[in-house]
């Protein structure tokens, strides 16, 4: 599909089906099917798809697209990251706290995209109940939250080395003679059906830690942001986050270790090596015949376990590079260090500026408060929340990155095991099974070994692989628009609110903004401070990051941690999806980048090239000059 045709797809999909008087974003069972995805629903379970019997509920729903864990059609077997979180995340609010005025979210996948629907709470007797258990349970959390946050820490480590330590190999021929000699009584089928159920069992215990503490997190910071409100009519949410910015978090660490491995280079003289050899393979081999290269080396190979297990994606989805594995993103971030050292410019983040500019704010709205009981109130909520923050963002070091890296590299162990079989040409095709059908393919693989016949899946996936991945790419080529549904009465859920940014002033946006207008203002959430203007680099796959140049506006559907190495070079950023909360907005302003998030259609409106101004202040993106239009 030409960028025409797309852009006229995204504009019909995007109008509100209801007049202006009473907007509306349009039903979910109006969108087109995308040419060539017809049947695209077999890639899916039936519980993630909308169906007519549950019609009312649906399309009176608010349905957003979840652009910043899923950007692109998901593969079936990817689905378990998706449906994990589905219960992992929705239980914590509406069952194991109980969050007062939130339930769960709830997923529907719609022509391959992911969109996610927040439940909330208004009866006020149920909400007083919910109450009594969230202050006695949240409360235990919080005051024990160094503690509890430390055992979390051993717990999520511990799950990943029992990951590691899952092996996939293919079925040997004849059963080795150990088996048969220990007396085990169970065998290489038994072992290796095992093992995928425990490796199905390791993401979802590790799915569960993940949100332990999440909510609660988010939690803390929203009654700070709702106490400064009202203390303070008028602050800004960027105001807030400037209270609690500029703390040491882990997931800094891998672009920490970067900067380390630059100076290095420097100071053993073997920085060439890095600046000459763009690729890895060839910057191996020259870095081991050269005088102190040795030395690099060793404090490069300690450094890659565990902080080269960092995906470039979010980690949600197999198809995203891993450092460890793709080390091109990590040497381009260490020769643009290397350069910056050479013209004797500071690499490490302006962290003491930002420390100076938190204690200057809150020293200034402190002061402002007219009592002690109110000053009291907000020294213990200032505290609470700058307590809390590290795990909002270092869970996604253990989780997202270290975690699921190491996760989806078992899975292709897996896929390995199952070319070995005749089932597939290729490892990758193992992720177009969803986790239950590979199940069934992996018992089927078992009984042919086991009978030394031919089993019916070396003829039965093949095409249902080659199918797939054609509807999928079909599906790659349509634009989601960035909600559906009815608009909300009221938006409560903590994560919704943090992390995707999406309040009832987001919804208010997006019902105002006609896509096929062309307009040259949009708006989104004022996420770091500061006002700049320069040419857009548009990213919507992390493989584009190789093509930034010094100085642009990074504008992308959503960043990735692991992203940080290029935020030394940008001038500032601009993301479709994300609240304050997000990584785009946490990560510029750690590097005291403007960025403005959450702004819907940056994507799709601006192209690579344009002149834009990037209002960090007001959360405002301008297109100064089109290229080309």
């Amino acid at each position: 599909m030409n960028e025409t045709a797309r852009s006229n797809s995204v504009r019909r999909d995007a109008r509100a089906a209801e007049p202006s008087s009473n907007k509306r974003f349009a039903s979910p069972f109006d969108l087109r099917t995308p040419e060539g995805a017809e049947g695209w629903e077999e890639l899916y379970p039936y519980y993630a798809l909308i169906s007519p019997e549950r019609r009312q509920l649906e399309e009176g729903k608010f349905w957003f697209f979840d652009g910043m864990h899923n950007p692109k059609p998901i593969c079936p077997f990817d689905t378990i990251m998706t449906e994990n979180w589905w219960v992992a995340a929705s239980q914590m609010a509406s069952r194991v706290w109980p969050i007062p005025l939130a339930l769960g979210i709830d997923h529907r996948i719609i022509n391959g995209y992911l969109y996610i629907s927040p439940n909330g709470v208004t009866d006020p007797k149920k909400i007083a109940e919910r109450q009594e258990h969230f202050a006695r349970r949240a409360g235990h959390y919080f005051e024990n939250w160094d503690a509890i946050y430390g055992e979390w820490i051993e717990k999520a480590k511990d799950c990943i080395h029992r990951l590691k330590a899952i092996e996939f190999r293919p079925l040997p021929e004849i059963e080795p003679e150990e088996s048969v000699f220990t007396h085990r009584g169970v065998y290489s089928s038994y072992d290796l059906l095992t093992k995928y159920n425990r490796l199905i069992e390791n993401l979802f215990e590790m799915g569960s830690y993940h949100f332990e503490m999440l909510n609660l997190g988010y939690g803390a910071y929203l009654t700070f942001r709702e106490f400064c409100q009202q203390a303070f009519p008028g602050i800004t949410d960027q105001t807030i986050t400037n209270m609690v910015s500029g703390i040491d978090i882990l997931l800094f660490r891998p672009d920490d270790e970067l900067r380390r491995l630059a100076e290095l280079a420097v100071e053993l003289k073997v920085a060439d090596i890095l600046l000459d050899h763009p690729q890895p393979e060839d910057m191996l081999a020259a870095m081991k015949k050269a005088a102190g290269g040795s030395r690099w080396l060793a404090a490069f190979d300690a450094a890659k376990d565990p902080w080269f297990w960092f995906s470039t994606g979010v980690g949600y989805t197999h198809s995203d590079p891993v450092w460890i594995n793709d080390l091109r993103l990590p040497l381009m971030a260490m020769r643009g260090y290397i350069e910056a050292l050479r013209r004797g410019e500071e690499i490490r983040r302006p962290l003491a500026a930002i420390l100076e500019r938190r204690a200057r704010v809150t020293e200034e709205y402190r002061a402002l408060l007219p009592t002690d009981q109110d000053r009291e109130a907000f020294d213990g909520l200032v505290q609470l929340t700058r307590k809390v923050f590290p795990f909002v963002e270092d869970h996604n070091f253990y989780v997202e990155h270290w975690h699921h890296s190491i996760f989806w590299s078992k899975v292709r162990e897996l896929g390995d095991v199952f070319v070995a079989h005749n089932f597939f040409d290729d490892r990758e095709d193992v992720f177009y099974l969803h986790r239950h059908e590979l199940y069934d393919a992996l018992y089927d693989l078992l009984i042919g070994w086991g009978t030394g016949s031919q089993s019916r899946g070396e003829i039965y996936w093949r095409p249902i692989v080659a199918r797939r991945r054609k509807i999928r790419d079909a599906l790659s080529k349509w634009s989601p628009p960035p909600a559906l549904g009815a608009p909300p009465e009221s938006i409560t859920e903590p994560l919704t609110i943090m992390l995707w940014g999406i309040t009832q002033e987001t919804v208010q946006e997006w019902l105002g903004v006609d896509p096929s207008a062309g307009g040259n203002q949009l708006r989104g959430v004022a996420a770091s401070a500061g006002k700049v203007t320069a040419r857009a680099r548009v990213i919507t796959d992390s493989e584009q990051l190789y093509e930034v140049q010094e100085g642009e506006i990074l504008v992308c559907r959503i960043t990735a941690p692991s992203w940080a190495p290029v935020f030394p070079h940008i001038s500032a950023a601009v993301s479709d999806v994300g609240g304050m909360m997000a990584h785009t907005a946490i990560i510029s302003r750690e590097y005291g980048l403007p960025a403005v998030v959450g702004v819907g259609y940056a994507t799709t409106t601006i192209r690579t090239g344009d002149l834009i101004e990037v209002d960090g202040n007001k959360g405002i993106v301008s297109v100064v000059e089109r290229v080309g239009r």
